[in-house]
């Protein structure tokens, strides 16, 4: 399983995805002069002790699970390549837009608080493990390939 090079691109993937769950996306400069902080739980200032939530993120926080959970689904299909494919090529979909929901939250939230934004780099994650996925998939395809010629063979 783990030592064909899909595998290992799909586990990296995960990775990625699942380390979202640890790191913020962005701050947010209110027009008070706050420093919010925006991660998967949502938006909160930086500063409390006691956060309150602002702006909540847990479209966010399933959106994540549905991700992880799909790309563990895809890791073990191992014997079945085209399902593997299909859902590689599903889990490239959330992640896209999973980004786009980032994007969206971040810059709705500064308008809500009146305020700038500036990403943090983790948000390069999830467009990483797109295309660490993709590259599974060529590889899964060249296997399919392969399997196909030798059984044509026979």
């Amino acid at each position: 399983m783990l030592q064909r090079i899909q595998s290992i691109y799909l586990l990296g993937a995960l990775l990625l995805i699942a380390a979202l769950f640890f790191v913020p996306f962005a701050e947010i400069i209110g027009g008070d002069g706050a420093i919010y902080v925006f991660d998967r739980a949502g938006v909160y200032l930086q500063e409390a002790r006691n956060p309150e939530i602002i702006y909540s993120g847990l479209p966010i926080q399933i959106l994540l699970g549905i991700i992880v959970l799909v790309n563990l689904v895809t890791i073990f299909s191992f014997k079945k390549r085209i399902r593997q494919i299909r859902l590689s090529v599903f889990n490239i979909l959330l992640m896209i837009g999973l980004s786009g929901v980032i994007f969206y939250f971040t810059s709705r939230s500064a308008s809500l608080l009146n305020g700038k934004y500036s990403f943090e780099p983790s948000l390069v994650m999830p467009l990483i493990a797109v295309v660490l996925t993709y590259l599974a998939i060529r590889n899964i395809g060249r296997d399919e390939a392969l399997v196909r010629s030798i059984d044509r063979i026979r």
